[in-house]
């Protein structure tokens, strides 16, 4: 009996501690809490990362195509001879790879 006319009375400061508690635990945890902002933050540096990456391919790629396009013929003969293991009979092949 004591103990429920204790807890009338003291029904705010409960309520603050459960409050406090609701609130210091979804800070640190949860969806938006501080472990999550860290494991996103991680996240985003890779993925620009990545991005610079898949970037600098895109300029080789594009770089190659123009040369094909524009009938580059030392680009050619090197692709020539690279895929198709190709020589005159004075050359000597040496595979490095």
């Amino acid at each position: 009996m004591r103990l429920i006319e204790s807890f009338k009375k003291k029904k705010l400061i409960l309520f603050n501690i459960f409050l406090t508690l609701y609130v210091g635990i979804n800070f640190i945890g949860g969806e938006r809490g501080l472990v999550s902002y860290f494991e996103k933050k991680k996240l985003y540096k890779d993925l620009v990362l990545q991005e610079e990456y898949l970037t600098s391919e895109i300029h080789s790629l594009k770089h190659k195509i123009d040369l094909i396009t524009n009938n580059d013929l030392d680009y050619l003969d090197m692709l020539y001879r690279e895929k198709l293991k190709y020589g005159t009979e004075d050359e000597i092949l040496i595979k490095l790879r």
